[in-house]
């Protein structure tokens, strides 16, 4: 299906990247236009080194796979500036709604 969906032009994501059910295999086989990283590894970016490396690596990957990444949880405007210097440019939060 969502090769079909792809064939029409539809966007798709993977959600919550990096947690429960998402698989790199995921990233290899499906036609897949962005991956969202989950808030879990977002929010503490700044003040986790592991969390940290999660997300510049998946900035790499994408870049590798040709994929935009969305930075979920986005709340501070200091989480948003420490994303933006990894490279992220798609940003989900309440920080994007007040």
């Amino acid at each position: 299906m969502l090769h079909a969906l792809s064939g029409m032009e539809v966007n798709t994501a993977i959600d919550d990247f990096g947690t429960g059910f998402s698989s790199l295999s995921h990233l290899r086989d499906l036609p897949i236009d962005k991956i969202k990283i989950d808030r879990s590894f977002v929010q503490d970016a700044a003040e986790s080194d592991k969390n940290a490396a999660i997300c510049q690596d998946a900035i790499t990957l994408a870049q590798e796979l040709d994929l935009r990444v969305v930075a979920e949880g986005t709340e501070t405007v200091e989480q948003h500036n420490y994303l933006m210097s990894l490279g992220y440019e798609v940003f989900q939060g309440f920080l994007c709604v007040r």
